[in-house]
């Protein structure tokens, strides 16, 4: 039996079924290094439409972990994904350079040394650069391609001198006040704190009844006419404790139904909705009711303090829940927004006894005198029993204010501070331009616009070190900012541009001031870094070159921005230019451990993507990426990522089929056109750009998801399972330059350069290596192209989809059938099958158009029709399969009774003898 397996067109392609990823990606990252891509990638697009997504400034400080990963690929797929689609989509990276964390690392860095302000700045200038050079390389090496080489920091002299030009024109736009204001605070930071800073955790925290008597006890009685000689007392709920000592007032609904009562032998004072909750807390079934009366008859009455030496005045609020507590609030202006904000309506004393380190200051009472607020349940506990003004205690669970940095306890504190002033005019332009905003997912637009609804005023002013300075000159009489503030501004502005901020603090005020110096003092304040940030709009994207000045088109982060960068972005953005920063705005969930917790670096749950890209590769993380629902917390596990390995192999499997039968084909000589080419190659051509415009659309709507879901089912199924599984036999068996050997060439060629476009956004490396083994005359950089456009949709009535799913079926219910056999070893290859479809005259009649060859399709060696009037169903077939007793052909291995004897074409049959020394079979259809 002679040998013809040379005779065959086998594959053939260096195109390794398994790369050494490590050493292909770092070749790759070298290779576009050295060939500058992405400056080349901006000649390509030049006079292109614009794209700008514009990259909030990631904090320069640590290693980034996966949930930075994540962030930084799905910007980097929708980059490419928008150049494929003709746009100039630059992409600018971005770091925030200033603020406290840096400063305590710093700190922590030099805490033996007693640096000056000025050195302690030069070296948090220094460590932000080496930790943006560390994130910096691990992003290239995630293959996001961008202007490393220029990227935007919030520390660079021009961008510092912008953020204080922006901070200008807040102040002319008249929304920046001066004043004390309760403000988070934090005791181990010891500065403001942002809403955007503040993260809430559940805490066990003491909850108190305490009893305050009125000054003139004999005035209530009268009033109420109750013939008694014991003290009345109101009864007031805190779970706050320590603000007791700082309490100016007590505030009762003015229109809420109040009642005395008596209990265990006292006279309290309580809203009539809360009487039997606190009669079942004391465990008591007997009371009595005194008398009824409306909250605002106590107004203006006075209360003792229960142990400070002052009196404290019965105040009206409607804020107060009458089913809470006891329906009466104590009020500490100093400590609570709520509080100061009545506290102010009626002139209360607005000092705090509570120094920047959480401690009670000298002077504030005996027992309290310098003990740390958090410290002193126990003590005040003491105080109030001793005092006789305790009613009970007890423990709840509920959510707390935490410093997002230190994960400790903050206070509301009374401060002075710089406010950008959020009145209701500016609510309204801002609410309104929320509107223009297309938010993804859909729900944020609800969730922004409540934000804004609720929030206070912005505190934008810090007493830290590091930072841009709020460079203003303020009278020391009037506080009032110096009237030459703008001239003032742009002078100093000019020289931070050369400096850097150092030259603020180093600035002489009378070399700005003159005379007029002595009546004016410099602010040391610095800017909030949520101001840096969110001015970037305006002091990056407004100022270089390669945006034009042209809006920005997305922002895409994590969900915590609703409340930072996105907020920050949106309130300056009205102010300064009356419209919304964004056009879009994308949110993608937390990235979280199989225990469903938010990965952070206090708890010490962080992954980083290096170890990821050590064990399964870059594009196996970046197609976990682009897979996952983002939309949604993300969940970081092995198994999900050996998923994405499995499915990154199906698609590289895909990739080598296609690049190993395409070897010996120049796609300018041996590419056929249209019209020439088999039915069974239109067909999946036709299939390639109908999928073509579905993933067009997901990557358009930025839904990765669905981008990868079709490529699966194109890889694994049309294609794989399917249009290969058939071609598979006159690519290798036809003469090799016949017109159908061709068709399927020219086919195959038209995909690939399909898919490796599609793929190119998410497997950023795998499309670099693919696109250096595609035959013919290329760019150098798939990442200069845009969606493949040579293909068209060949209409044809034998190209219907209704039929060729039907086909298919009919395909998969055959092999289904085989494989059965195949598990009872009845049989080998389908090749060995004989098969008999009994089906309707209408199936019938589809079936034979293929006339002769329809075992191809089935990959069968022969195939019997017959009609079966009692089957209607075009769906409805039956299948019944014999085994073959021809013989075998040596070479294509089809079972046939025309085997050639002849010595020259010996054990092959016709089919073969004329493909080999004929002019070959002549295929129309399959």
């Amino acid at each position: 039996m002679k040998n013809y397996k040379n005779t065959l067109n086998l594959p053939k392609t260096n195109f390794p079924i398994k790369n050494n990823f490590i050493n292909q990606e770092l070749n790759i990252i070298s290779y576009w290094s050295l060939q500058k891509i992405y400056k080349k990638i901006r000649e390509s697009k030049k006079k292109k439409k614009t794209f700008i997504l514009h990259d909030g400034p990631l904090y320069a400080n640590g290693n980034i972990h996966i949930g930075h990963a994540v962030n930084k690929i799905i910007k980097d797929i929708i980059i490419k994904s928008k150049g494929l689609e003709g746009f100039d989509a630059p992409f600018v990276p971005g770091w925030d350079c200033h603020g406290l964390p840096i400063e305590l690392k710093v700190e922590e860095i030099y805490k033996k040394k007693k640096l000056s302000n000025s050195e302690f700045r030069d070296k948090c200038r220094i460590y932000v650069n080496k930790q943006i050079s560390n994130q910096k390389k691990t992003f290239i090496r995630l293959g996001i391609l961008a202007d490393w080489e220029n990227p935007y920091l919030t520390m660079d002299f021009n961008i510092e001198a912008n953020i204080i030009l922006a901070f200008k024109k807040i102040i002319n736009s008249g929304y920046l006040k001066n004043g004390k204001k309760p403000i988070y605070w934090c005791i181990n930071c010891q500065s403001s704190l942002s809403d955007a800073e503040i993260e809430y955790h559940n805490k066990k925290t003491l909850g108190i009844y305490v009893l305050f008597n009125f000054l003139k006890n004999n005035e209530i009685l009268n009033k109420f006419n109750i013939k008694i000689e014991k003290k009345i007392s109101l009864i007031i709920w805190t779970t706050t404790p320590w603000t007791l000592a700082s309490n100016k007032a007590i505030a009762i609904h003015p229109d809420g139904i109040y009642q005395i009562i008596k209990i265990l032998n006292k006279y309290l004072i309580l809203s009539k909705n809360t009487v039997n909750s606190i009669i079942n807390l004391l465990n008591i079934k007997n009371f009595k009711i005194l008398s009824e009366f409306k909250g605002i008859e106590l107004q203006s009455y006075y209360l003792k303090h229960p142990f400070m030496n002052y009196n404290i005045p019965i105040i009206l609020s409607n804020h107060i829940d009458l089913n809470t507590g006891s329906g009466i609030v104590h009020i500490a202006p100093s400590h609570g927004l709520e509080d100061y904000i009545i506290g102010k309506k009626y002139s209360l004393d607005l000092s705090t006894q509570i120094n920047k380190k959480g401690y009670y200051i000298l002077g504030t009472h005996s027992l309290l005198d310098k003990k740390f607020i958090f410290d002193v349940d126990k003590i005040l506990l003491k105080i109030l029993k001793n005092k006789k003004k305790f009613l009970f205690e007890q423990k709840i669970f509920h959510k707390y204010p935490y410093c997002w940095r230190h994960k400790t306890k903050v206070i509301y504190r009374i401060t002075k501070q710089w406010f950008i002033k959020l009145n209701k005019t500016i609510r309204n332009n801002i609410l309104k331009n929320i509107n223009q905003v297309k938010w993804l997912p859909n729900w944020g637009k609800t969730h922004i616009e409540n934000m804004i609804k609720t929030r206070p005023d912005w505190c934008i002013s810090r007493q830290r070190i590091w930072g841009v300075p709020m460079t203003l000159f303020v009278n020391k009489k009037t506080f009032k900012i110096h009237p030459l503030n703008n001239k003032i501004i742009d002078n100093i502005v000019e020289i931070i541009k050369k400096k850097g901020i150092q030259a603020w603090w180093d600035l002489d005020k009378k070399l700005i001031l003159g005379n007029d110096s002595r009546n004016y003092f410099k602010i040391n304040d610095v800017l909030d870094v949520w101001f840096d940030s969110g001015t970037t709009y305006y002091t990056v994207i407004n100022k270089r070159k390669e945006f034009k000045n042209n809006n920005i088109d997305l922002y895409v982060e994590g969900s915590d921005q609703y409340r930072g960068w996105f907020m920050s972005s949106i309130i300056t953005s009205n102010i300064i230019k009356g419209i919304a920063p964004y056009k879009e705005v994308l949110v993608h969930g937390f990235t979280v451990d199989n225990k469903k917790q938010k990965m952070s670096k206090s708890i010490g749950n962080i992954i980083n993507p290096l170890n990821i890209i050590k064990k399964f590769s870059c594009d196996v993380l970046r197609l976990w990426v682009a897979y996952t629902d983002y939309t949604n917390e993300i969940i970081v596990s092995d198994i999900s990522l050996q998923n994405s390995s499995k499915i990154y192999k199906k698609i590289r499997n895909t990739i080598r089929f296609l690049l190993s039968n395409l070897n010996d084909f120049n796609p300018n000589k041996d590419s056929l056109k249209f019209e020439k080419m088999l039915i069974l190659d239109l067909w999946a051509l036709n299939y390639t750009i109908k999928i073509q415009k579905k993933i067009k659309k997901a990557y358009n709507q930025y839904n990765f998801n669905k981008v990868v879901k079709y490529l699966i089912n194109f890889c694994s199924v049309k294609m794989g399972a399917f249009y290969f599984d058939i071609i598979k036999d006159r690519q290798y068996t036809n003469k090799k330059n016949s017109i159908s050997r061709k068709s399927c060439q020219t086919a195959m060629y038209h995909i690939i350069e399909s898919l490796v476009r599609w793929i190119s956004p998410i497997l950023s490396f795998t499309s670099n290596e693919i696109w250096n083994y595609l035959p013919g005359k290329r760019s150098k950089f798939i990442f200069t192209e845009e969606w493949y456009n040579k293909l068209i949709i060949y209409k044809s009535k034998i190209l219907d989809d209704k039929f060729w799913n039907e086909i298919i079926k009919i395909k998969n219910k055959i092999n289904k059938k085989i494989e059965n056999l195949r598990i009872k070893k009845k049989i080998g290859s389908t090749l060995e099958a004989n098969i008999e479809i009994y089906a309707n005259n209408k199936l019938i009649k589809y079936l034979k158009k293929f006339k002769n060859e329809l075992n191809y399709l089935f990959i069968i060696s022969n195939i019997k029709l017959f009609i079966l009037d009692k089957i209607n169903k075009i769906n409805n077939f039956k299948i019944f399969i014999n085994i073959s007793k021809e013989k075998k052909c040596n070479r294509c291995w089809h079972y046939t009774n025309n085997i050639s004897k002849i010595s020259k074409y010996i054990g092959i049959c016709n089919r073969c003898i004329i493909n080999l020394f004929g002019l070959g079979e002549n295929r129309k259809f399959i």
